[in-house]
């Protein structure tokens, strides 16, 4: 069986626990009184839901159990059937050492899946808990608890996270049942909430149908914009898992996949919006031959709107004809929405007032681009720039003291 791990994923974990101060907010709840709500959702599943136990429900016990022990989780589970019409399954870490884990399983989806395809679903979700998942998700919501929004990179670093997370869990779905077809009907009854076994659906020809569907989302306009990635991606990262001879063939196969939930916008104006904002912070935060950490944080805050790795694609600009770039750049875009215009060099003249500071050199550079670039007259500039300096410029505590 090859290893269901994925290296980005693996390296998105670290990173964005890193971020969080992890280990040390971690310890903080481990001393503190804060309530992590597991308490409260034992109780609910206690008094609301059903405990799967060996004398009452056996044969499930024994599946649902079976899983477990096939995939070698050694961790206490507790699993729960919550009578509910959608077909869903969900799981919680334990919120304290020595509790059971909690797994959730909807009546619907028990009564639709056969045993195989019950077998994937609960080994997807004990795939959570082996790798982790509902930890780093617990840590998430503290730090950045429902009402508040994490800054706009880590958002999209988290979204990807989640989003490789579910193809690993998939693979441990894989594991626990050992059979492509029964995860491939699992995905179509949890897609469709039809019963397999009421309609004539060939796993050959739903794989060759669903290349059609990831040819959209990996080549075209397709975007997978949830914690969960599209089916498509889902599907063949499987196919892919499963047939794979080695894990060298399956990460070069993987790739394409992957690359398609970086993918921020189908908007061609964006792609070249991307390189304005890379190349004009570059150019701007130059100019006065002192870059300062505040500026380059302003130019990759900026380009996290485009890139889910901006300091990596601001790497590669770097490594190009930044002048060059910067030059076409502005023209693709006002090509394409000519309505861009104030923002683009309102974005300019933010990057000169961000390090606290403004020189004669730097005020030049305004002019000539504002009239070279964006056909402002020189008063249109210093109108823009007046504005800007009254709204935002604040002088450095250097300056001052």
């Amino acid at each position: 069986m090859l290893n269901p791990a994925i290296e980005l994923e693996q390296h998105l974990s670290q990173q964005i626990y890193a971020a969080l101060h992890g280990e040390l907010v971690e310890k903080i709840l481990s001393q503190s009184s804060y309530n992590q709500g597991g308490e409260s959702l034992r109780s609910a599943m206690e008094g609301h839901s059903f405990k799967v136990e060996k004398r009452l429900m056996g044969h499930l016990y024994d599946l649902l159990y079976g899983v477990k022990e096939k995939l070698g989780f050694k961790d206490d589970v507790d699993f729960y059937i919550t009578g509910d019409s959608t077909v869903n399954a969900w799981t919680i870490a334990a919120a304290r050492e020595g509790e059971p884990h909690i797994v959730n399983i909807n009546s619907a989806l028990v009564n639709l899946m056969s045993d195989d395809e019950l077998r994937f679903v609960v080994g997807h979700e004990l795939g959570h808990l082996m790798n982790k998942n509902t930890e780093m998700l617990r840590l998430i919501s503290f730090v950045f608890p429902r009402g508040t929004v994490p800054p706009l990179v880590l958002q999209y670093k988290i979204r990807l996270w989640e989003q490789l997370s579910e193809l690993i869990a998939d693979r441990f779905g894989y594991m626990a049942v050992e059979s492509l077809p029964a995860c491939l009907s699992a995905f179509f009854k949890m897609t469709s909430g039809l019963d397999i076994n009421k309609i004539d659906m060939q796993v050959d020809a739903y794989l060759e149908e669903n290349l059609k569907h990831l040819e959209y989302f990996i080549n075209d306009k397709g975007l997978s914009r949830d914690t969960h990635p599209v089916n498509p991606i889902r599907v063949q990262s499987l196919n892919l898992y499963a047939t794979c001879q080695n894990e060298e063939e399956l990460e070069k196969k993987m790739e394409g996949i992957i690359s398609a939930l970086f993918k921020l916008s189908n908007d061609e104006t964006d792609y070249f919006l991307g390189f304005f904002v890379a190349t004009a912070g570059l150019i701007a935060i130059n100019i006065d031959g002192e870059v300062t950490e505040k500026e380059i944080e302003a130019v990759l805050n900026n380009l996290s709107s485009f890139h889910i790795f901006p300091r990596h694609f601001l790497d590669n600009v770097c490594k190009q004809n930044v002048e060059e770039i910067f030059f076409s750049s502005i023209q693709e875009v006002l090509k394409r929405d000519p309505g861009l215009r104030e923002g683009m060099f309102n974005y300019i003249i933010s990057l000169i007032l961000s390090d606290s500071s403004f020189n004669q050199k730097e005020l030049d550079f305004i002019y000539q681009i504002g009239g070279e670039c964006f056909g402002f007259s020189e008063k249109e500039i210093a109108d823009r720039m007046a504005v800007a300096i009254q709204k935002n410029f604040v002088p450095s505590y250097e300056a001052i003291c």
